[in-house]
């Protein structure tokens, strides 16, 4: 045996075998017994505290569901009590408003959908936040952590919220609706669509403005209360007053019974008196008041009745523009070409006689 064998098997120690390494050691009968006994003390110690969680938590939820439930059951009931009661009245009796189907339905529907919004979004975090602390878990940094959120959420989307917040406000006070004609400042024409956030106009021409509900400044609507509609009649000074009153009076009260104008017409045709009294002239005032948005059609229809009225009494109607002249000459074009160099340096005939004439520039040949 070489030396370099003899120190190898000298110094060689066997190696366990593949299955000695991987068998694991089996436990006891006493440990296993002793390991059951102690899981069994554990969840003896803490099946008490882990049943009132899980009851408490159970609770928490139910009574937040049902109540869930119950409020926007009320909601709803609100709603619907508040358009039965608008159906029963007449505009008067809510003062002065004239609502539609549609305009009601609309407003209904958008208030009933944020106040069901606002309502679960309250009870169903109210109910997290008592979930959490009934885990002890500490709300203090998740609270924090929710303002500092809100607060970068709120700097960032801010005409997001202003909009939001404006038309909820639009809509709970009721500033217009579908089917009325406003004047928003930055667009005017008659509502189509009331949103949260947008509101859809549709202008004279046709076309269609979404105008944001945070940019409104200023609303001014032409279809809530009552219209009053205007008509001047401009007659010569010398008329009788008594008999055009008359005439006219009953030019309008002709009108108020005749369909569709007696709907449109909330009070009798009126003639107010005289608005001016020149020399050859003077100006009645003649209104009534309407429905709201149909003063402009009154006002085309009580001239036409009046103007019938009054010329089957050969009573004339004068004013407008004065006509032109034909025997005046007609104006000379070149006039106004001529005119600034004779006034530019005015001469007068004595200067001209004696200023000598200067002679005509020699040419130089």
């Amino acid at each position: 045996m070489s030396l370099s064998a003899f120190l190898l098997a000298a110094g060689s120690t066997p190696s366990p075998s593949p299955s000695e390494t991987r068998t694991p050691a089996v436990p006891s009968i006493e440990e296993a017994q002793e390991s059951a006994t102690q899981a069994a003390s554990w969840v003896e110690q803490n099946w008490s505290t882990w049943l009132a969680i899980g009851l408490r938590v159970l609770l928490i939820l139910v009574i937040a569901a049902v109540l869930r439930v119950a409020v926007r059951r009320a909601i709803t009931k609100l709603i619907d009590r508040m358009n039965r009661t608008a159906q029963a009245v007449d505009g008067t009796a809510l003062g002065g408003l004239l609502v539609n189907v549609e305009r009601r339905r609309q407003r209904s529907q958008a208030i009933g959908s944020v106040l069901r919004s606002v309502a679960s979004f309250l009870i169903m975090g109210t109910a997290a936040l008592m979930v959490l602390s009934t885990f002890e878990i500490n709300l203090a940094p998740l609270l924090a952590s929710a303002g500092v959120a809100g607060v970068a959420i709120g700097f960032g989307a801010r005409n997001l919220v202003t909009d939001f917040l404006s038309g909820v406000f639009m809509i709970l006070e009721d500033q217009y609706g579908v089917g009325d004609s406003i004047d928003a400042g930055v667009a005017s024409g008659e509502v189509i669509e009331v949103g949260l956030r947008v509101t859809k106009l549709r202008g004279e021409n046709g076309a269609i403005w979404y105008v944001r509900n945070g940019e409104v400044k200023r609303i001014g609507n032409l279809s809530q209360g009552w219209s009053t509609a205007h008509v001047e009649v401009t007659l010569r000074p010398e008329e009788d007053l008594v008999r055009v009153k008359a005439l006219l009076t009953e030019a309008g009260e002709a009108m108020a019974k005749e369909e569709p104008w007696n709907e449109m017409l909330w009070g009798p045709v009126e003639v107010l008196g005289l608005d001016s009294v020149l020399q050859d002239s003077m100006v009645l005032h003649v209104a009534a008041k309407t429905m709201p948005g149909k003063a402009l059609g009154i006002e085309r229809e009580l001239r036409w009745r009046l103007k019938q009225a009054l010329d089957a009494a050969d009573i004339p109607i004068i004013g407008g523009p004065p006509l032109p002249v034909d025997d005046e000459p007609a104006a000379d074009p070149t006039a106004g070409v001529a005119a600034p160099s004779a006034y530019a340096n005015p001469v007068s005939p004595e200067s001209r006689a004696a200023t000598p004439l200067s002679p005509p520039p020699s040419v130089t040949k």
